[in-house]
């Protein structure tokens, strides 16, 4: 580890960390992420009419599946086990508000599935709607809150 960086090894190289020696516990991860839209569009896709489909449900099934692909998008973290997903999206004055939680019981936490689930829910919603809005734009993209592990609890 290289000042605090755990993802570095003592030469500053990156590496995977090992959690070998970690306690398994229940962790949760609340992320979100927004999508700014025209007026238009945002009354369209609420009143479920797109001419592409159902985005809200395409987003929901994106981010369940962005989820469970992290370990594969992200290179140094771990795949682990996740328990659940829940995956809600609302209407906000600017667009939407994607909120994703993610659950495991794992030695890791599973902060980058809800961040990447709410990311690529966001993307989705963005593919969904370009044909009608080219000014749509995703951000930000956050962690909320967290629990579980050695560290314990945190919230922004």
């Amino acid at each position: 580890m290289v000042d605090g960086f755990t993802h570095l090894d003592a030469e500053g190289n990156a590496h995977m960390v090992d959690v070998s020696g970690k306690d398994t516990t229940v962790r949760i991860a609340v992320a979100e992420s927004f999508v700014t839209l025209s007026e238009d569009v945002r009354k369209r896709l609420f009143a479920g009419d797109l001419p592409k489909g159902d985005a809200l449900g395409v987003a929901r099934i994106a981010a369940i599946m962005a989820a469970k692909q992290t370990s594969s998008l992200v290179p140094l973290c771990h795949p682990i086990p996740i328990d659940g997903i829940d995956v809600g999206i609302e209407e906000h004055a600017l667009g939407l508000r994607i909120e994703v939680t993610a659950r495991t019981t794992a030695k890791t936490g599973i902060e980058m599935e809800a961040i990447t689930a709410a990311s690529i829910g966001a993307v989705a919603i963005y593919d969904m709607v370009k044909g009608l809005d080219r000014g749509a734009e995703v951000g930000p993209v956050r962690l909320l809150r967290k629990s579980g592990g050695k560290s314990g609890d945190w919230q922004r």
